[in-house]
């Protein structure tokens, strides 16, 4: 399975919050990761405001920050169709980056195109291969839902 995470899905692979445990088993379960490009800046700035706030010391921001930029590398990053996600965020009322990550799980879950991974090749030769899409933001999912994604729920 190719598993679309949003930025809030992605937080909890390394910050513990409710249902970092279900992200973490699902990522154990795919085959490949996805996210939009934009969830690197999304949770970089995520973890920034945990620092600040003092949920996170020096110590621990840097590894995870670390440990998420390490990671990065590893993730099929989908590009998103700036008409569509304005389409989208009307349609739904989405604020604007949940309508860019719903815009690149539809373009990746209709065309598996435009992943910027080295897998890409393999990915396309799989067409069975299935979408999962995963955001804690419950407006977020029901529109993936509604838009014809297969949402795995968050708690």
């Amino acid at each position: 399975m190719i598993l679309y995470l949003g930025a809030s899905s992605l937080v909890k692979l390394y910050v513990q919050e409710p249902d970092s445990g279900l992200v973490r088993a699902w990522i154990r379960s795919a085959e490949y990761v996805a996210t939009c490009r934009i969830a690197y800046t999304e949770v970089i700035s995520a973890l920034s405001v945990r620092y600040r706030k003092g949920d996170l010391s020096k110590n621990d921001y840097d590894l995870i920050a670390g440990t998420f930029i390490k990671d990065w590398e590893s993730y099929i990053k989908v590009d998103f169709d700036d008409l569509e996600a304005g389409n989208l965020a009307m349609k739904y009322d989405l604020p604007r980056l949940s309508a860019m990550h719903l815009s690149a799980a539809l373009f990746l879950a209709s065309e598996y195109g435009k992943c910027k991974s080295a897998s890409f090749s393999e990915i396309k030769s799989r067409p069975e291969t299935a979408v999962f899409f995963s955001s804690a933001d419950p407006s977020l999912s029901q529109a993936a839902q509604n838009e014809g994604l297969t949402v795995l729920s968050l708690r």
